[in-house]
């Protein structure tokens, strides 16, 4: 039986994630910039974390203008990594980057995985790598390397020459630089969403992985979703039709773990919104719609305008909870709390995206999609098709089991958080090292599914004028080739 919504996201475990991307300007203090807790680095070119109004608009422009001019496709001067598989392993070596909430919570499952030893850990916070070490000598291992010698100390774990696979997971300033550290040395990558916040780092990462025939991949859950990889399959068998549009969202209330000290040991997510207007984290919604659409494997996105709403629900939320003196009261907030955005693709197809973590609204990623057989929705899961459904009633989507992708067939109640899509992503991947395969996506679809960080922002920052997206591939988009929706291995 499909499991309960409830049970499906579990949001507050997983939405802390503990991302974060490159730097541009004067690095910020140790203090500020644990990377799972403070607020790190100066985003798309911005600087003044505490900055006034004024202040915001100029990085809003600054923002606007480093968005546009990563859009245009550089010169391809490597191999693609479409279709390029992994070196087979029968142990694959993993290091962790960023033991906050996401990072320890994903620890678990990686020890849980057989044929996976974690080698290395790495995080500032001396206590996490503590624990984390703890973790992993009580699932039987012997003891991983620790990494805790201040903020860059990363570097040093990238440099290891018994690590096959590192996982990013630390606040979004620090994805780009630690992505990178990860390929020049040698290694695959795989990060946390977004990859990175701006456009030209997307296309760093992107010929890097070509340059380096490493993988640089967003290891996002939400694609292994039970209901997702099974609207996936029902998708690609046709049962809807001719697909029309979709739609996918991050709509989730953050407002109470955004101003608690604790949860995030920093403000550094709540910063972001005194930075851009636009969609802060588009992948969760993004990715499963991608790839029920076939983008960079048949179709691809072309194009995206985007809206957003006054900023409200943080301050208004800050007046009503945050006594007078806390430090965001220095805050001036200019991320739109809903922002809706319209995505073009080469065959016509409209995907939509929204984002709202400001204001009071149940859970929902939306996952929405139309053909001209019919529709399925989510939150509740709910589907109409013909010729099953004729009577305008909206029919019972557990009915449809049948369709489950086989990781789910094969690992029914699988451990871990948000009804098991943690688990089963990273046994996907696992796999894929152990038996040499190619990965159900890569680094094209990773800046695609981050690209509407930077361009959203654009667009409003435009008065929704369309941001071109760029092609990824480099003009490989059209050949069809498996994605999620990979046939069980043999192996």
């Amino acid at each position: 039986m499909h499991e309960a919504p409830s049970q499906r996201h579990e949001p507050h475990e997983h939405d802390g994630h503990e991302d974060g991307a490159g730097h541009d300007g004067p690095r910020p203090t140790r203090r500020s910039v644990l990377w799972t807790a403070g607020a790190a680095g100066a985003g798309l070119g911005i600087g003044g974390l505490g900055a006034g109004s004024a202040a915001a608009a100029d990085a809003g422009r600054s923002a606007a203008e480093a968005a546009a001019a990563g859009a245009a496709a550089p010169r391809r001067r490597y191999k693609t990594m479409i279709g390029v598989p992994f070196e087979r392993r029968s142990t694959v070596r993993v290091g962790i980057i960023g033991l906050g909430n996401r990072g320890m919570g994903m620890l678990p499952l990686f020890l849980a995985i057989p044929g996976v030893r974690v080698v290395a850990v790495c995080d500032p916070v001396k206590d996490k790598a503590a624990k984390a070490v703890q973790l992993v000598t009580g699932a039987g291992q012997p003891a991983p390397a620790v990494y805790s010698k201040g903020e860059h100390d990363f570097e040093n774990l990238c440099k290891r020459g018994d690590l096959d696979f590192v996982y990013i997971a630390t606040p979004w300033d620090w994805h780009f630089e630690m992505a990178r550290a990860v390929l020049l040395n040698g290694k695959h990558a795989g990060v946390e969403c977004p990859l990175a916040m701006r456009m030209d780092h997307l296309w760093e990462l992107v010929d890097l992985s070509e340059r380096t025939r490493r993988h640089c991949m967003q290891v996002e859950n939400c694609c292994y979703g039970r209901n997702e990889m099974r609207v996936l399959r029902m998708a690609h068998a046709g049962r809807f039709g001719k697909l029309l549009h979709a739609a996918g969202a991050y709509n989730h209330d953050l407002r109470q773990l955004m101003f608690d000290p604790d949860y995030y040991e920093g403000p550094w997510r709540r910063l972001w919104h005194t930075r851009l207007r636009g969609d802060l984290y588009p992948t969760h919604g993004f990715g499963p719609i991608a790839n029920y659409m076939d983008v960079n494997r048949g179709d691809r996105v072309l194009r995206i305008s985007s809206f957003g709403t006054p900023a409200l629900g943080l301050a208004e939320y800050r007046a009503a909870h945050m006594p007078p003196g806390d430090p965001s009261w220095k805050e001036s907030y200019i991320e739109s709390d809903r922002t809706f955005s319209l995505i073009q693709t080469a065959r016509g197809r409209v995907l939509r995206l929204e984002h709202d973590v400001s204001t009071p609204h149940p859970y929902s990623r939306i996952n929405s999609l139309g053909g001209t057989k019919g529709v399925f929705e989510d939150y509740p899961e709910r589907i109409y098709i013909e010729p099953d459904h004729t009577d305008d009633q909206w029919g019972d989507f557990s009915k449809y089991a049948e369709w489950d992708h086989w990781l789910w067939k094969e690992h029914a109640n699988p451990p871990g958080g948000h009804g098991g899509m943690d688990y089963i992503m990273l046994f996907r991947l696992m796999q894929c090292f152990q038996l040499g395969l190619v990965p159900d996506f890569d680094v094209y679809d990773a800046a695609v599914w981050s690209a509407p960080v930077p361009l959203s922002h654009a667009s409003i920052k435009a008065k929704g004028e369309p941001q071109e997206i760029p092609d990824f591939t480099r003009g490989l988009w059209h050949k069809p080739r498996p994605g999620v929706d990979s046939p069980r291995p043999k192996g």
